[in-house]
């Protein structure tokens, strides 16, 4: 979560300095067609959280938690990290800047470490998680 905080603030505060000094020309059609992708992966992460309602900061299993397979869970096992990833990719490109796009890469990184862990846990503790494993490849 500490490196992931880093990269997030580099991400958000380069785009005001590239503004600021003139680094990038983002063209207004790239910056639009982000605004639109970031809007719809925020519709996501608001379909995962009410479609899960175990989904935390903290990687635990609840006490009577059961697998969600049901919603984005039916296509891919992690649907609020590819939320996350792609609003926080496209975020600096939104904002109009090329250069903030570097640092925010650096969270694929972040969140791989992330759901290898996440993925460990559930394995272990989460009734019923190994099936899904099966059924749900990504």
């Amino acid at each position: 979560m500490k490196w992931g905080s880093l990269v997030l603030l580099a991400a958000f505060l380069l785009p005001g300095f590239d503004r600021r000094l003139g680094w990038s020309s983002v063209p207004v059609a790239v910056v639009m067609l982000a605004d639109l992708i970031v809007l719809t992966r925020y519709g996501l992460f608001v379909l995962v959280l009410k479609e899960n309602r175990y989904a935390s900061r903290v990687i635990e299993v609840a006490e009577k938690q059961s697998v969600i397979t049901t919603g984005p869970y039916a296509r891919i096992r992690h649907p609020m990290y590819l939320a996350v990833l792609s609003m926080y990719i496209l975020s600096p490109l939104a904002l109009g800047s090329y250069w903030a796009v570097l640092p925010a890469l650096l969270l694929i990184f972040v969140l791989v470490a992330r759901i290898r862990n996440e993925e460990k846990v559930l394995t272990q503790e989460l009734e019923g998680y190994r099936e899904y494993l099966q059924r749900v490849r990504f």
